[in-house]
């Protein structure tokens, strides 16, 4: 397996790993603004406060990891993206250090501060809507190169069906992924009442999810047929992630092995996600570049290789374990569920 391969495969089970990271966290701060408003927080917000606290941490390691990463296997990525991302990754810049504002200043009144607290719920739809475009633009047709320099296409961006498509579907991908896990966490800590409001909020976004995946697919043959046709082609993948999800959902319905239910939305969003790499290679961004004319040396391709998989092979048991301490500790989750 060449250097490119390694290295860009690696990179992908970083950004996989914060997509099912994240996502619990951002949808958990939404629920817990939306807790609030319709005043269950004693029904859900000590729940998803537990599930926070231990977990926050370590979220954005996996997003720093993946864009130290990609700059250092393909620098030319710098020169396409790094412009033109200036100024939706600074808006996502700006909403995580809002949601880090919050969690640093949680133990002084913030969490019962409503404007807060809709700040900190808000932000964690935008950051997966911003980041988002990264996708949509990899796509091609929005990026133009002239006189040296590269500029986004913000009208072609703003009045494209497949870019809002997409936005809605990672905001939509939010909800569902943080419900489903949020659901099995309230039965893990016996609290019945943020169970039933979570389960109904995960089988409520499971409609939208599976409309919008398909929807993806249709709008991306308009837009880039050569990405739709290789697709197609490998859409092995994509059977997959259907047949899971329709387990997660039968079994969250039916409440039985919640565990399992989310060990398959986990899952669905594996096969969906890696299919989608898998068939987008080897462009990293359409036509303009690929994984083999932006690669770096190979001497600092395998250091870089070699450098990341060691953090992969430690931030893993490192997650477990914090899991294992945390939030799949039995007395842990029903002590501080049950307050």
């Amino acid at each position: 397996m060449s250097v490119e391969i390694i290295g860009i495969t690696v990179l992908w089970i970083f950004l996989y790993g914060y997509l099912m990271v994240a996502s619990i966290d951002f949808g958990a701060g939404f629920y817990s603004f939306y807790a609030k408003v319709t005043d269950k927080k004693h029904s859900i917000r000590v729940v998803i406060d537990r599930y926070l606290s231990p977990v926050w941490e370590v979220t954005n390691v996996f997003l720093v990891f993946f864009f130290v990463g990609l700059i250092g296997f393909f620098p030319d990525t710098a020169y396409y993206y790094g412009t033109a991302l200036l100024v939706p990754g600074s808006i996502a810049l700006v909403l995580l250090a809002i949601r880090g504002s919050f969690y640093a200043f949680a133990n002084y009144g913030v969490r019962e501060n409503s404007i807060y607290l809709f700040l900190y719920g808000v932000s964690g739809l935008f950051i997966p809507a911003s980041l988002s475009i990264v996708l949509t633009i990899s796509e091609g047709g929005f990026i133009v190169e002239e006189g040296g320099h590269v500029h986004l296409l913000f009208s072609e961006l703003f009045s494209s069906t497949y870019s809002w498509i997409v936005v809605l579907l990672s905001i939509v991908s939010v909800l569902f992924i943080s419900a489903s896990f949020l659901t099995y966490y309230a039965q893990r800590a016996e609290d019945n009442d943020a169970f039933q409001l979570m389960r109904k909020a995960t089988l409520i976004w499971s409609g939208p999810t599976i409309l919008l995946s398909f929807l993806v697919f249709l709008t991306l043959r308009t837009h880039n047929l050569e990405h739709f046709l290789a697709m197609v082609g490998e859409f092995h993948f994509f059977a997959l992630s259907l047949i899971f999800f329709i387990g997660a959902v039968w079994l969250i319905y039916k409440q039985r092995y919640l565990g399992t239910a989310f060990i398959f939305v986990a899952l669905q969003y594996g096969f969906a996600f890696f299919g989608y790499g898998y068939t987008h290679l080897p462009y990293i961004l359409y036509p303009k570049l690929t994984i083999y004319e932006s690669i770096t040396g190979d001497e600092m391709g395998i250091s870089l290789i070699i450098a990341f998989i060691s953090g992969l092979i430690l931030l893993i048991p490192s997650l477990f374990m914090l899991f294992r301490l945390f939030i799949f500790n039995a007395d842990y989750t029903k002590a501080q569920g049950n307050k």
